[in-house]
């Protein structure tokens, strides 16, 4: 993340969660703690990469924390801090929304 934030909330929102994939992480992990396979299997098309660029990304925001496990083999999992859980509201509001638009266009 850039050291010069937005002055606009929702801007600066945007910034955080406004592409897809995270969107999708923070739903599956609003759930509970998951593995990297389980993120990847949840979310759907997303290429490993994307995945883990995306995890990164929402790592050095302070959306969730990783753990790394010392196992053979390495054990990783992926939880949402308080910072992230925060989110919840806005994806409530969301899959208002979305169903209430669903239910407008049937």
């Amino acid at each position: 993340m850039t050291n010069e934030l937005p002055a606009c909330p929702v801007e600066m929102t945007l910034q955080l969660i406004g592409n897809r994939w995270k969107v999708l992480i923070i739903r599956d992990l609003l759930e509970g703690t998951k593995r990297f396979g389980e993120l990847k299997k949840s979310v759907g098309s997303i290429t490993q990469k994307v995945l883990t660029q995306n995890l990164r990304e929402m790592e050095g925001s302070g959306l969730l924390v990783r753990k790394v496990y010392a196992e053979v083999p390495p054990r990783v999992e992926y939880t949402l801090t308080e910072t992230g859980y925060s989110l919840k509201p806005i994806l409530d509001s969301m899959v208002k929304w979305g169903t209430s638009y669903k239910d407008n266009i049937s």
